[in-house]
C-alpha cells in the first residue's frame, strides 16, 4: 500500500490553514476591538500583547498558499481565479494594517489618530474578505473542463456576506480574551465586559451557519444527519455546547487564560464543521483532494522540504510566545 500523498498535503494545508486564523486571529481582532478602546494608553498595551510576534503568525498563511499551488495546482487555479478580488482586498487589508503597525509607534501624537484609523480600517477589511472567500467557497465553485466557470463577482452573495461579518465577531472574540490574557487593570476589565456579548453574537453566528448550510446545500444536510453520520458527528455542536457553557462561566469571575483557550476550542470546534461538511473536497461540490492531485513526483519533492520547515516554524513560534509570556503593562512591556 502506497503512501497517499494528496491526504498528506491535506492535512498540512489544513494545518497550516488552522494555525493562521489561531494565531493572526487575535492579532486581527485587536485592531477590530481598536474603536471600542479610545484611550492611548490602553491602545499602546493592546498592540505591545502581540507586537513580537505578529509578523510572524501570518507564516501560515504563506505555508497554506504554497502548499495549495504545490500539491494542489488545480484548486490553487481555480481557486484564486474564483476569488482573486476578495483575496486581493483581503492582501491590501493585512498590508495596510502592517504598515500602519509600524508607523504608529513613530508619528507624532497629533498625527497617531490616522494610522489608528489605518490599523481599524485593515484589519475589518482583512477579516470580512476572509469570511466572504470562506462563505463563498463554501458555497461551491463551478468549474467546467478543470477551469473555473463563473463570474468575477459571483464570490457575493448573502451567505459570504454573512461569514465575513460572522468573522468579525470570531475574530475580536479571539482579541478580547487574548487581551484578558495578557492584560491586567482597567483594561482587562473592559475586555471582560466585552467578552460575554461576543461570545453571545458568535454563537449566534455557528448556530445560523449550522441552519444556514444544510438547508441550502442537500449534501451538507446528508452529510450531517444520515445515519450513521449523526452518531459520529453529533459530539461536535455538543462540545460548542459545552465550550460556550464554561466560557460564558468563565467570565463570571476573575479569568485570564481560561476564555481564550475556551475560544480556541470554539473556534477549532467550527473551523472541524466546516471541514466535516465538504470533505474530502477540495473544490466543492465535487472536485476531491485527488481529482485535483499534482503529480506525485512533485508533491513528493515538496514534501521533503514541507516535513524539514514545519517543525522548525513550530519552534521559533513556540519560543517566541514563550519568551514574551506573562502580562504586559503599560508604560513597562511584559513583565
Amino acid at each position: 500500500m502506497g503512501i497517499d500523498l494528496a491526504l498528506i498535503w491535506a492535512i498540512i494545508i489544513l494545518f497550516g490553514i488552522l494555525m493562521y486564523v489561531v494565531m493572526d486571529g487575535f492579532d486581527l481582532g485587536i485592531g477590530i476591538l481598536f474603536p471600542l478602546v479610545p484611550d492611548k494608553e490602553d491602545r499602546d498595551v493592546m498592540m505591545n500583547t502581540v507586537a513580537p510576534v505578529w509578523d510572524g503568525n501570518e507564516t501560515w498563511l504563506v505555508l497554506g498558499g504554497a502548499g495549495l499551488l504545490a500539491a494542489f495546482p488545480l484548486a490553487y487555479s481555480v481557486i484564486l481565479s474564483a476569488f482573486m478580488l476578495p483575496l486581493v482586498f483581503m492582501l491590501l487589508g493585512l498590508i495596510f494594517r502592517g504598515v500602519a503597525f509600524e508607523f504608529r509607534f513613530k508619528a507624532h501624537d497629533h498625527r497617531r489618530h490616522w494610522w489608528d484609523k489605518a490599523f481599524i480600517l485593515g484589519s475589518i477589511t482583512a477579516t470580512f474578505f476572509q469570511g466572504v472567500t470562506l462563505g463563498a467557497y463554501m458555497h461551491g465553485i463551478p468549474v467546467v473542463n478543470r477551469s473555473y466557470a463563473g463570474g468575477a463577482l459571483d464570490w457575493i452573495s448573502p451567505f459570504s456576506i454573512f461569514t465575513g461579518l460572522g468573522l468579525l465577531a470570531a475574530y475580536a472574540l479571539l482579541g478580547c480574551t487574548w487581551l484578558i490574557f495578557k492584560t491586567e487593570g482597567a483594561l482587562h476589565d473592559r475586555m471582560l465586559q466585552l467578552a460575554r456579548p461576543l461570545t453571545l453574537v458568535l454563537l449566534g453566528v455557528i448556530a445560523i451557519i449550522s441552519i444556514w448550510t444544510p438547508l441550502t446545500h442537500a449534501a451538507i444536510a446528508e452529510r450531517w444527519f444520515s445515519l450513521p453520520n449523526l452518531f459520529w458527528f453529533a459530539p461536535v455542536p455538543l462540545l460548542v455546547a459545552l465550550a460556550a457553557y464554561y466560557l460564558l462561566r468563565s467570565l463570571q469571575r476573575t479569568p485570564h487564560a481560561g476564555p481564550f483557550l475556551l475560544t480556541l476550542a470554539l473556534i477549532f470546534l467550527g473551523y472541524s464543521g466546516l471541514g466535516i461538511s465538504i470533505w474530502p473536497y477540495i473544490i466543492p461540490p465535487d472536485i476531491s483532494i485527488w481529482d485535483a492531485s499534482g503529480p506525485a513526483q512533485s508533491q513528493g519533492f515538496a514534501l521533503v522540504g514541507a516535513l524539514f520547515i514545519v517543525p522548525f516554524i513550530l519552534m521559533y513560534t513556540a519560543w517566541s510566545y514563550y519568551v514574551f509570556r506573562g502580562k504586559v503593562v503599560a508604560g513597562e512591556g511584559y513583565h
